[in-house]
């Protein structure tokens, strides 16, 4: 790169770093685009990107990438049925392969929309703590994705604006297309990040509620059982206390039917002012 197409130093140190954000500079004759590929690894429901680097001059197009953007391949198999691609030029190769990384986002954007959907059921219908990992994870992946796409939108804008003397007028309306596209996109991110945000906070209202009905039935056991510890208590002193009617055969009967009493008493004003 450095000897044949003679790509200033600190391009082409940008562009063999195993990741950088998406941008666009401008060099003497040539512009120096990065941009992101996504793809959803369902093994580990998450998702990746893989950054591409052009480098557009007025009669050649290089890229670098892992090998393994899809974008490229499709490109390339198309080039090999039908030369007539070619022949729109770099910047027309530029633009097939752009407006083709970002349709591919399109599908990856509704798995993480369906992943949301399915959490915020499982939220809503069946909270249980470990589901925080699950929110948490989509989190990530909705902040990567728009750590990604906003300024990958703002590097496309610049070439749908024709900021570069490199970029025909002809090809502006294809890349303020995919620039479209993308203001969609990171739309959907932002209320995404939103969506995820309620459902964390309703899980966490959840778990504050189921917390505070076990409180609740946990206060209630306790104040029913204070009395009765009294009672039980009282007459468990070693000193004469008053007896109740039938002798000592029946002592005993009286103070649980006491607690009892005591207790069906207290449930019914419990239930009377709707605390339980």
């Amino acid at each position: 790169m450095t000897d044949v197409f003679h790509f200033h130093e600190l391009a082409v140190e940008d562009a063999a770093s195993a990741l950088q954000y998406p941008k666009v500079e401008t060099y003497d004759g040539y512009l120096y685009l990065v941009l992101h590929g996504i793809d959803f690894d369902m093994a580990q429901q998450t998702f990746a990107t893989h950054d591409i680097d052009f480098f557009l001059g007025r009669n050649y197009l290089v890229t670098i990438h892992d090998g393994h953007q899809r974008s490229v391949a499709e490109v390339r198999n198309q080039c090999e049925r039908d030369g007539h691609l070619l022949a729109r030029g770099p910047v027309g190769l530029l633009h097939r392969i752009v407006d083709t990384l970002i349709d591919h986002y399109a599908p990856e954007v509704d798995k993480l929309e369906h992943r949301l959907d399915d959490v915020e059921t499982e939220v809503l219908s069946d909270p249980h703590p470990s589901v925080v990992k699950s929110i948490l994870a989509l989190k990530r992946d909705i902040s990567s994705l728009r750590r990604v796409a906003l300024p990958q939108r703002d590097a496309i804008g610049r070439l749908a604006r024709r900021e570069f003397d490199l970029i025909p007028q002809q090809f502006a309306y294809g890349f303020r297309d995919v620039y479209d596209h993308l203001v969609r996109i990171t739309d959907e991110a932002l209320i995404f990040q939103d969506r995820v945000t309620g459902i964390l906070e309703a899980h966490f209202s959840n778990m504050s509620n189921r917390l505070n009905e076990v409180m609740k039935v946990l206060t209630v056991i306790a104040t029913i059982f204070m009395p009765l510890t009294v009672l039980t208590g009282a007459f468990g002193m070693n000193v004469a206390l008053p007896a109740f009617p039938g002798g000592d055969a029946v002592q005993f009967w009286w103070i649980v039917g006491i607690m009892l009493l005591l207790s069906g008493l207290m449930l019914w004003y419990f239930r009377r002012k709707r605390w339980i």
